[in-house]
């Protein structure tokens, strides 16, 4: 998840200047394209096969992933963009509440904690603010936290019926690039620059591996622990954004990156030492 974190942020600086040429849709197309290319070229040159029993779950799993990104998208239009981010990276929030509520898994009380905390931290260095007026456009992004959370657990119930990582992926690359695909034939397209070319690449490059990472860590890892060090992703943005585009941070962004760490390092701790069940447990 660690890995994942960092190549998110990657993706993240890259999709920062990808945008001033490229509409949403385009970037979500190409880096769909990208993943359809190198997992299905991998797959056929290894002789591994790209049929699954499972067509339907890899259609649900694609389609609620594109759907948060839609969301997600559509707050950071009409929102500040650290109010949009932060109200998608509820993720981890929606995850808790799916597996000790919907699924009722038996996870430690300390990894619930450390996800609290986490998101403390993430409040603390984005600082969100959501007016009444932009009430409905809020709920937006916190619906995109929800599906991405709903996604997550579907990756984990896909690798649990032994579908394979790269599969999962291409499935998910797969319906992103048709749902866009069609998008772009509605509503027309740029065309690719030189600049533009090695951006887009860059964004197909990192969100690939990136989301080979995520998926083997929610796959044999503990849900709420690989939640936890998503919160990773934050404090490498901020200190790619200090490196690239000079980005200062305030004495709040500081406290709230050592809280990110520290809920991390107690998720971590947690997964390694699991709490002492009761006799009657």
């Amino acid at each position: 998840m660690l890995v994942a974190s960092l190549f998110f942020a990657l993706m993240g600086g890259l999709v920062k200047l990808a945008s001033a040429e490229y509409s949403a849709a385009e970037i979500v197309f190409f880096r769909g394209l990208f993943g359809i290319v190198t997992i299905g070229g991998f797959a056929l040159a290894t002789g591994r096969r790209l049929a699954t029993r499972v067509p339907r779950l890899h259609v649900t799993r694609g389609l609620v992933g594109f759907a948060a990104l839609l969301l997600w998208y559509q707050a950071i239009t009409a929102l500040p963009l650290a109010t949009a981010t932060t109200l998608n990276y509820t993720s981890p929030i929606f995850i808790a509440l799916f597996t000790l509520g919907v699924l009722r898994e038996r996870d430690d009380w300390r990894l619930g904690a450390a996800i609290l905390t986490g998101f403390a931290g993430v409040a603390l260095i984005l600082r969100p603010t959501v007016g009444e007026q932009s009430l409905g456009d809020g709920l937006l992004g916190l619906g995109s936290g929800a599906l991405a959370a709903a996604a997550y657990l579907q990756v984990r119930h896909l690798a649990r019926l032994g579908e394979p990582e790269w599969r999962i992926v291409f499935y998910f690359s797969l319906t992103m690039a048709i749902a866009t695909g069609l998008w772009m034939l509605l509503a027309g397209a740029q065309p690719v620059t030189a600049r533009g070319a090695v951006t887009l690449f860059g964004v197909g490059l990192f969100a690939t591996l990136a989301q080979l990472a995520l998926t083997r860590a929610y796959a044999r890892g503990r849900t709420l622990a690989a939640s936890s060090l998503a919160y990773a992703t934050v404090v490498f943005s901020a200190v790619l954004g200090w490196l690239a585009w000079d980005e200062t941070l305030g004495v709040a962004a500081w406290i709230g990156i050592a809280l990110v760490v520290a809920s991390g390092v107690a998720a971590t701790l947690a997964a390694a030492t699991p709490a002492r069940r009761s006799v009657a447990e």
